[in-house]
């Protein structure tokens, strides 16, 4: 469970009355994201109250006629999910902090100059976004801002989601160091093995981390491999 001095209050407002709830801000995100947590973990006690500054408890009466069960932990994840949530001026600016880091991170993974078929740097992304003045919603998925930030970022600099190919040939001895960095960086599309024991694949990877999957092969072989970018 949480310390209550870092814990923030979710609440809704239904049939009449007002449900709260003691939480970490950080399981705000997780379940608005569909993520699976242990809600207990996020929560100061497994209490719903009516005025939680005050300590008073709602009644299993309500709950039941408002979310149709009483178990607390039920509760709380609906209140979350469908509530407000009351943050502080500090937790707020630190929570869209993380979430701006977390887009740069998803656009520069996914993205290229088409101009250059060269990826952006993160740098360049967020100076962007600092240009184009994009809002930040602390609460809503990365995914569900991702067009939005683009469509503000294309107007200051060229920039579109695209996927890239690279051939990679390797001896046999190198492919079994760099499988798991190809498999875990994209996907091996086609591939076949040599008479003379090499390997020859081709990778299908998110343009944005084309520079560092060639750096990551690379460092893995040290330099003991062929690579050719395919149209």
């Amino acid at each position: 469970m949480v310390d209550i001095e870092e814990a923030i209050i979710a609440r809704l407002e239904s049939h009449g009355e007002t449900f709260e709830v003691l939480i970490d801000p950080k399981v705000v995100n997780h379940l608005r994201e569909g993520q699976e947590v242990e809600l207990i973990d996020y929560m100061v006690v497994d209490e719903i109250f009516r005025n939680a500054r005050k300590g008073t408890r709602s009644s299993d009466e309500k709950m039941k006629e408002v979310f149709g069960t009483t178990d607390p932990i039920q509760v709380a994840k609906l209140i979350i999910l469908k509530g407000e949530v009351q943050l502080t001026t500090q937790q707020r600016r630190d929570m869209q902090e993380s979430k701006r880091k977390r887009i740069v991170a998803e656009i520069a993974r996914n993205a290229i100059n088409p101009q250059t078929g060269a990826p952006h740097p993160p740098q360049r992304i967020e100076m962007a976004m600092e240009e184009a003045r994009v809002h930040v919603d602390p609460f809503k998925p990365v995914e569900a801002q991702i067009k939005g930030v683009l469509d503000a970022l294309r107007p200051l600099i060229p920039i579109r989601f695209d996927k890239v190919r690279i051939a990679v040939k390797l001896s046999g001895e190198e492919y079994g160091r760099c499988y798991e960095d190809m498999t875990s960086m994209g996907k091996i599309t086609k591939e076949e093995w040599q008479p003379n024991g090499s390997w020859i694949g081709v990778v299908e990877l998110p343009a944005g981390m084309r520079d560092d999957f060639l750096n990551r092969i690379n460092e893995r072989t040290k330099g003991n491999v062929e690579t050719k970018i395919l149209k």
